[in-house]
């Protein structure tokens, strides 16, 4: 029965390797079968992928960054990659909300986690935007879990590196444009202040999405308003709608590449408890998943969800909303692979 079930496994895992059609054309190896294998069965990686270096190259690679030496408040987010991943099980290979199977659409494969030192964030800053640069070397889009807000800032520098200054579209309770905690520059409420300073944003295209609760005086807005940034609070999209709210992020953004920034935190705490800075009034996860959904003509580049903390969600409401968070970008990522591929 053991060498039954050991064989049943192998073959199921042999079956998804990557092929080639007669045409020369490389067929992406996906998921796990989960009607063979058990989802509780085998390795955690993000929906259940091959790693990447099962594959080689991929189109998307999803890469942890177990890093929360930034955080101002509750730590934990450097569990954050792994809870997300183990959420993902339940994933399925077809994206109805998008009619999109990304992971035939593309290769996406799980590229593990960087190194971060935890007791030196200039360090980790570093490391982190290292290894996200040699994976975009190799034209790859990355889908990263964090890990805490100050990530965004390494990953910013290795995208505007590769596609120029970036269009931002920023989902947070909180503006994280601040200059600084405890005279430390790099914190996670400080990476889109460093950012904009570093030129490689486009101010021109600037947007946050969910702000909510006190700051600590109206300058806070008038900083973040000089920086270029827009605003949509969390009020805005109840009011509105997402329907509205998707087409208004559509026209700013335009044709420019663009950077997808997800704190879990834009969550209500009722969708997203596990998380180290909740604030009350936030989205619902369909909110936010509908609104991702409205952005399928933008060019996204790469994208991030952080600030996931399981420690403080035994339930796993949160990793599970942002597994479902990082399954839609990665589809709408998949989705312009696929179409830049049949325009060439």
């Amino acid at each position: 029965m053991e060498r039954s079930a050991l064989s049943q496994v192998t073959v199921t895992l042999g079956r998804m390797s990557t092929h080639r059609e007669p045409s020369g054309a490389a067929i992406p190896r996906g998921p796990v079968d989960s009607s063979r294998v058990p989802r509780y069965a085998g390795p955690a990686t993000f929906a259940r992928l091959p790693r990447l270096d099962e594959v080689g190259t991929a189109d998307v690679a999803v890469l942890g960054v177990p890093f929360d030496s930034g955080v101002s408040y509750r730590p934990g987010a450097r569990f954050g990659g792994n809870a997300i991943r183990e959420a993902s099980r339940l994933l399925r290979p077809y994206n109805p909300a998008q009619d999109a199977a990304p992971f035939a659409l593309a290769q996406v494969a799980d590229a593990g986690d960087v190194v971060a030192n935890p007791f030196d964030i200039g360090e980790a800053v570093r490391m982190v935007e290292a290894a996200a640069g040699e994976l975009l070397d190799t034209g790859t889009r990355l889908m990263t879990l964090g890990g805490d807000h100050t990530i965004a800032l390494p990953l910013l520098r290795a995208v505007a590196r590769r596609h120029g200054p970036v269009a931002l579209l920023h989902f947070d309770a909180h503006l994280d444009t601040w200059d600084t905690y405890f005279g430390a520059g790099y914190t996670h409420g400080t990476p889109f202040r460093r950012a904009v300073e570093e030129g490689i944003l486009d101010t021109s295209a600037l947007s946050h999405v969910g702000i909510r609760g006190p700051l600590y005086g109206p300058r806070d807005l008038d900083d973040d308003r000089k920086m270029g940034f827009g605003i949509i609070t969390a009020a805005d999209v109840l009011r509105r709608g997402v329907d509205e709210v998707a087409q208004q992020l559509r026209e700013r953004i335009g044709g420019r590449p663009l950077y997808i920034s997800v704190d879990i935190d834009v969550l209500d705490p009722a969708h997203a408890p596990g998380t180290g800075t909740p604030e009350a009034g936030g989205l619902t996860s369909r909110e936010l998943l509908e609104i991702l959904r409205g952005l399928a003509d933008c060019r996204l580049v790469s994208a991030d969800v952080v600030e996931v903390s399981p420690p403080y969600d035994h339930a796993e409401i949160t990793a599970v909303a942002a597994s479902h968070t990082a399954y839609e970008l990665t589809t709408l990522m998949s989705r312009q692979v696929a179409g830049e591929r049949a325009a060439r």
